[in-house]
């Protein structure tokens, strides 16, 4: 048996692995990464585990270093996006038994801040080395706020002002030639802190191609700080819709039916919970603006996962002959066969991305 299976069967103490489980296995971007967490895959569903996902992180490989620190920095993100609210209820174990050693290494310094525990055991040995969670912080919030507009606009992949790069930690951006984007550390950090920043008022926009009307900035006074915190999220992601025209399912944006808000022509979700408000906006010319907050009918939409007691996340790793794959200064990806190794592990999609041109 693998040491990474071998790491689950004593975490459940050999007994039967619960039905009820999450299972979230994390691939390397690479055909062979992929095949070994299928071959996990396989085996968790003998077992009967009915909630197992498999995400393929892209750009996440060994074969170019900047490639590789951006799939880590996407990592990051797609982390935030999807297993934070499972801490409010779920215990999540991230299972780093397999996978390439600078994956292990970053993941365990991600532990503190998205999992609850982190499990390994040697190949040869049956004792599992069990690591519980530090309590620890960081104490970032005086930095995020002196520079919130640059963070932010690279957060979003907006160009910023070599000026405006100088003036940041160096920790929490990376180059790669002339371009800049927030480092692994720099997301981690702007993942953080940013509920927190969020919370104090509606922040201008980041972008140009996006304006608030004076109605929405009144209605945008009168929110609690929780509300607030959500609607500054919405507008990060119009501001992505605007750019890459991916429409997420959280943001929900589309033309209105009939004429229900003049001069507004569109709607999104502000949040779909509670009273269920959305944001009306419309488009003057090729600007975005947005007009008011207002009710909306609540759609209730599924989880990703169902929710269990524990959710899991796995890395393995296999080895390969074939030659490694090729990618460029800004961005990766396996053109024929896989890598000198590949890597799989249990968390799931965040799309790859370019950084920011500095001007």
């Amino acid at each position: 048996m693998s040491a990474e299976l071998n790491a689950l069967v004593q975490l459940y103490n050999n007994q039967l692995f619960p039905k009820q489980d999450v299972h979230i296995l994390l691939c390397t971007d690479t055909w062979l990464g992929e095949e070994a967490a299928r071959i996990v895959e396989r085996y968790l569903r003998r077992q009967g585990c009915q909630q197992v996902a498999l995400h393929r992180q892209k750009d996440l490989q060994t074969a170019e270093l900047s490639g590789f620190q951006l799939a880590l920095a996407d990592l990051v993100r797609w982390l935030d996006e999807n297993l934070s609210g499972y801490r409010q209820h779920y215990r999540i174990i991230f299972n780093l038994t397999g996978g390439f050693k600078s994956v292990q290494g970053f993941l365990q310094s991600l532990v503190p801040f998205y999992a609850d525990e982190v499990i390994y055991i040697f190949e040869s040995q049956k004792e599992l080395l069990r690591i519980p969670r530090l309590p620890l912080r960081m104490a970032a919030t005086e930095t995020v706020q002196n520079h919130l507009v640059t963070i932010r606009r690279l957060s979003l992949n907006l160009p910023v002002s070599c000026d405006e790069i100088s003036e940041l930690p160096e920790t929490l951006i990376m180059r790669v030639n002339s371009d800049v984007a927030l480092s692994p550390w720099g997301e981690v950090i702007w993942s953080q802190e940013k509920k927190g920043i969020y919370e104090k008022q509606l922040y201008p926009s980041p972008f140009d191609g996006l304006s608030f009307s004076s109605q929405f900035e009144r209605d945008a006074k009168s929110l609690t700080p929780d509300r607030l915190a959500l609607v500054n999220e919405r507008i990060d992601d119009l501001v992505h819709l605007l750019i890459t025209r991916q429409n997420p399912k959280s943001l929900d944006f589309k033309q209105s039916r009939g004429d229900p808000r003049p001069p507004s022509t569109h709607e999104c979700d502000a949040w779909s919970d509670r009273d269920a408000q959305r944001i009306f906006a419309h488009f003057d010319g090729d600007k975005l603006v947005l007009d008011a907050l207002d009710k909306g009918i609540a759609l209730m939409r599924p989880a990703l996962y169902p929710h269990p007691p524990d959710v899991t996340l796995h890395t393995a790793t296999y080895p390969a002959t074939s030659r490694p794959t090729a990618c460029s200064a800004l961005s990766s990806r396996t053109v024929s066969g896989p890598p000198n190794g590949a890597t799989a592990t249990t968390v799931t999609s965040a799309p790859g991305r370019k950084p920011s041109s500095a001007k």
